[in-house]
């Protein structure tokens, strides 16, 4: 079984600090200590967050239990999971050029797409913020959306 995600540390400073520094606002509310800020995140934030890989074809190392429950996979299921194949095939060109996009600026916000679960159910994802993952060395380590809002197709 994989570490418990909301214990790694390096990571969600990787996650939080890149989303204040590219989009300018805080991912996690202030006042919680960074290990009660990563586990709020994993465990309870009513929103969704993914992040994926630098690989060719990136795959998922993080997904909050929002974003689990609404792909229908659990931690295992979704960090084995290739990001491209949280879309169908029709839909995968749209979000390889928000990607790009998102490589190249920084970020984005305002994205809408329609992605399916585990079990076939297609859903849209809405009002979405996409973000590059740069550690403070400047090394670009993947990126991450969150949103507040999906609902079936």
């Amino acid at each position: 079984m994989t570490a418990s995600p909301n214990l790694d540390l390096d990571f969600f400073n990787l996650l939080a600090d890149s989303h204040l520094r590219l989009v300018g606002a805080p991912l996690v509310e202030s006042g919680l200590s960074c290990a009660d800020a990563a586990r709020w995140l994993y465990e309870d934030a009513l929103f969704c967050v993914l992040a994926h890989n630098t690989d060719a074809d990136p795959r998922f190392i993080y997904a909050n239990r929002a974003a689990q429950r609404c792909f229908e996979y659990d931690w295992d299921g979704m960090t084995a999971l290739r990001s491209r194949l949280s879309a169908e095939h029709p839909n995968r060109d749209e979000r390889d050029r928000l990607l790009e996009s998102v490589r190249l600026r920084g970020f984005a916000t305002g994205y809408r797409g329609l992605r399916i679960s585990r079990s076939g159910r297609r859903f849209w994802i809405e009002d979405v913020t996409v973000w590059n993952l740069v550690d403070r060395d400047g090394i670009y380590r993947g990126q991450a959306a969150t949103y507040r809002r999906w609902r079936d197709a």
